[in-house]
């Protein structure tokens, strides 16, 4: 079988920041365990705010389509998002929107079929963005991806790492190896599922 194709990205906004420093974890712990990472940056893929009215007049952006196509190529998503007030941040929710918007005759759900995803959450707070999660999940599983059980909020995050980037605390390190496993785990048996069908 082959590698599993994971599309990894942050829904901060910020350069650095402490969810980036988890994903970068995660995507090592996935690339050591066999999978094929895409790192995406979505500071790279500008797009105005969504609204019907724009799309209407303007159609689909290009950068839209863009991540359209990348989403397309891969079979899980590995997520590390902050939490703003509560909630999902509006970078990460405005891509997934454009992303889910009909174009060129696709339906916008095309781009989030037969995906797996994995959530990871990082604050400085004693929730470690929970709430968050929990906002990024429901949207997720609207829009059709399949939302692993396993997940990880990472609390007193700027605690937690080295000067290295790396874990200080070895459970916590283990919680994310975890979360990378089922979400590798998911995919393969997805993938077989459909190779078999």
């Amino acid at each position: 079988m082959s590698r599993p194709k994971i599309l990894a990205f942050t829904g901060s906004g910020s350069r650095p920041s402490l969810n980036r420093q988890l994903l970068d974890v995660a995507v090592k712990e996935a690339v050591r365990a066999g999978a094929e990472v895409t790192v995406l940056d979505l500071l790279n893929y500008p797009v105005p705010i969504y609204t019907g009215e724009l799309e209407a007049r303007e159609g689909v952006p290009a950068n839209a389509r863009k991540l359209k196509a990348i989403f397309g190529e891969h079979e899980g998503l590995l997520i590390a998002s902050p939490e703003h007030n509560g909630s999902i941040p509006a970078l990460l929710k405005n891509a997934l929107d454009w992303v889910s918007r009909p174009d060129l005759g696709q339906n916008g759900l095309v781009p989030y079929q037969n995906k797996v995803a994995a959530l990871l959450s990082a604050s400085p707070g004693n929730l470690g963005g929970l709430r968050g999660l929990m906002q990024l999940r429901h949207v997720l599983q609207s829009l059709g991806v399949l939302v692993q059980t396993k997940q990880y909020a990472l609390a007193r995050a700027h605690e937690a790492f080295d000067e290295e980037g790396r874990f200080l605390n070895p459970r916590q390190h283990a919680a994310v190896v975890g979360v990378v496993q089922q979400l590798l785990t998911l995919v393969r048996a997805l993938k077989a599922v459909r190779e078999d069908g």
